[in-house]
């Protein structure tokens, strides 16, 4: 596809479709630690080429046979895996229901692959790539090692690189009692790299990306 036939998010970023991902864990290390919890909001522009997150996609998941998970984990992110109305399920289901929704993005926006937004945007990347390769999940959306980290990005912007002082700094608000759940830390996440974005395009009228306009 050449430029000009490129949707705008497109010709944005390289072709690349920014897809905000969190995951809670059970520990550190994706090869032995427990995938609990995905979330994601695939990133659209609007007609007046600004970014705005679509409405989050979320899987609690079942820790896989073997799986090591670390008391003092559970302690930081309050999931208990044993819940009876966690409605879990198993990893190969979890990336089917959120990695379809995305392939199917990268598809309809005319992009080449998506790319992985996060607040310490590997550790996610880590458990995503680790666990499509437990389950031999094929085609994963993600490149597989570039991403967007909005610990730099709000570390440039704002100063702050915790994600809880960063969104506030950015006027988001931050709910304690709700942090450390995969859908409202994805969703603060998303709504503090559009604003950052969105920011950039204010300070930047000329925006050499916009200048192939579609036929």
């Amino acid at each position: 596809m050449d430029e000009c036939n490129k949707s705008a998010i497109a010709r944005r970023f390289r072709g690349f479709l920014p897809v905000v991902v969190d995951v809670e864990t059970g520990g550190f290390d994706p090869q032995q630690h427990a995938l609990l919890e995905i979330a994601a909001s695939i990133i659209h522009m609007d007609d007046d080429g600004l970014l705005v997150p679509a409405p989050t996609l979320s899987c609690h998941v079942l820790p896989f046979i073997g799986a090591e998970i670390d008391p003092r984990a559970l302690a930081f992110n309050g999931i208990d895996p044993d819940h009876p109305f966690r409605d879990a399920v198993p990893e190969r289901e979890a990336l089917t229901r959120i990695l379809t929704p995305i392939r199917n993005a990268v598809k309809s926006s005319g992009c080449n692959r998506a790319i992985l937004v996060g607040h310490n945007a590997a550790f996610d990347l880590g458990f995503i790539k680790a666990a499509v390769e437990r389950t031999n999940f094929k085609r994963s959306p993600f490149h597989a090692f570039s991403v967007f980290d909005t610990v730099s990005l709000a570390g440039l912007a704002y100063g702050q690189t915790v994600l809880a002082q960063a969104a506030q700094a950015a006027g988001l608000g931050w709910k304690s009692s709700a942090a450390h759940t995969a859908i409202y830390d994805v969703e603060q996440t998303a709504r503090l790299f559009c604003g950052i974005v969105n920011r950039w395009r204010e300070l930047d009228p000329d925006r050499p990306w916009e200048t192939a306009q579609s036929p």
